[in-house]
C-alpha cells in the first residue's frame, strides 16, 4: 500500500489532489508548527491580471496544533469576490457555486485545520473522488517516515521541490490566451473550468 504525508491546504493545488487521487492512504498532518506563505493558508487563482495569491488570515495559534482563523479584513468577502471576479464566466462556475459559497458566508469556522478538512471533504465529493485520509495523532518526524512518502514541505508556492510523479496536464483555462497555460493553480481552478472532467486530470 502507498502511503504519502501531506499538510493541509486551503483549496490546495491540483497537484495536492493528485496526491489524494493515486495514493492508497493519505495522511495529512494536523500537529506541525504553523508556516506562513505557504499552502495552508492559501491558494493561487488566474485573474485578468495573472495569478493572485488568496490568503486567509490567522492569529497566535495559543497553543493550538493549528492556528485560529482572524476576522481581520473583512477577507472572506474578497475572496469570494475575487473567485467571481475570476471565473465567473468559466463553463461551471455557477454549477458549483452554492456547493462552496458556506465557505464564506453562511458559516464561521475557528481553526484552519477544521476549515481545511471540510473544503477537502467537500472538494472530494464534487471531484468525485474517495480517498482513505487519516489525521495524523501526532507530529510525524522526519526519522518516522520510513514507507512512506513525505511531501509535507514539497507541495509550496515558491519554490516546490522535485516531483517525478506530478506533470501538470493542460486544461481549458478562461485567461490561456492572454497568459498562457497556468499550472498547478487551486483546485478551484480546475473545477470551475473542466467540472466533472477534472478527475481526468489528476
Amino acid at each position: 500500500m502507498t502511503t504519502v504525508l501531506l499538510s493541509t491546504t486551503y483549496f490546495g493545488p491540483v497537484q495536492w489532489y493528485q496526491k489524494l487521487y493515486r495514493y492508497d492512504r493519505v495522511l495529512i498532518e494536523q500537529h506541525d508548527t504553523f508556516i506562513k506563505q505557504t499552502y495552508r493558508n492559501r491558494c493561487l487563482i488566474a485573474t485578468t491580471q495573472g495569478v493572485q495569491a488568496l490568503t486567509v488570515p490567522v492569529s497566535g495559534d495559543g497553543g493550538r496544533p493549528s492556528p485560529l482563523i482572524s476576522d481581520h479584513g473583512n477577507w472572506r468577502h474578497l475572496h469570494w469576490q475575487a473567485l467571481q471576479s475570476a471565473y465567473g464566466d468559466s463553463p461551471f462556475f455557477e454549477y458549483y457555486a452554492d456547493d462552496l459559497r458556506h465557505f464564506f458566508f453562511e458559516r464561521r469556522w475557528d481553526t484552519l485545520f477544521s476549515f481545511n478538512e471540510d473544503i477537502r471533504r467537500t472538494m472530494c465529493e464534487l471531484l468525485d473522488i474517495q480517498p482513505h485520509v487519516e489525521l495524523t495523532s501526532k507530529y510525524v518526524k522526519a526519522t518516522d517516515v520510513e514507507g512512506m512518502d513525505d511531501l509535507r514541505d514539497a507541495i509550496r508556492p515558491k519554490h516546490p521541490l522535485p516531483d517525478a510523479h506530478f506533470q501538470p496536464r493542460r486544461y481549458y483555462q478562461v485567461f490561456e490566451q492572454k497568459f498562457g497555460f497556468l499550472p498547478n493553480l487551486s483546485i478551484l481552478d480546475l473545477l470551475f473550468n473542466m467540472g466533472p472532467e477534472s478527475v481526468f486530470f489528476l
